[in-house]
């Protein structure tokens, strides 16, 4: 089983950007750790800051991968060619937020990725991501 967790802008930040939301562990340690929760899925990583190059990625895996799990930050509650790339690719979507988005700010609460997503996890921290892994394995 082939899955990518694609994060966006400003997810390469955790552990240092705001703590007392997105905690003190880094994506890198964190990544890890849930390979070796996860020994028998070939799990990879792709973070960028740049939405055309989020798009690209979605396209390039979005037709042989088993999953892809998408945390796409900010980008989450303005692109929607990022959830028109999610409508147009085979593989499914799951999701992803580390914090609560709706006990954040109101423009957090809009989404253009649910609408095409399998599923959203949402508020559980970086066990989020272990979560969206474990919809695609059961």
């Amino acid at each position: 089983m082939k899955i990518i967790i694609i994060n966006g802008p400003n997810l390469n930040l955790l552990g240092k950007r705001e703590p007392e939301i997105y905690g003190n562990e880094d994506f890198e340690n964190y990544f890890e750790k849930l390979k070796v929760k996860s020994p028998l899925i070939e799990l990879s990583y792709y973070q960028s800051n740049i939405e055309g190059e989020i798009i690209n990625k979605l396209q390039e895996v979005g037709f042989d991968y088993d999953g892809i799990i998408l945390n796409a930050g900010a980008y989450t509650h303005t692109s929607i060619g990022i959830g028109d790339c999610i409508k147009a690719i085979t593989t499914p979507v799951v999701e992803v937020h580390i914090s609560n988005t709706f006990s954040r700010e109101t423009f957090r609460h809009q989404s253009y990725i649910s609408p095409n997503a399998n599923g959203i996890i949402i508020g559980f921290g970086l066990k989020s991501y272990e979560l969206a892994i474990q919809s695609f394995v059961n």
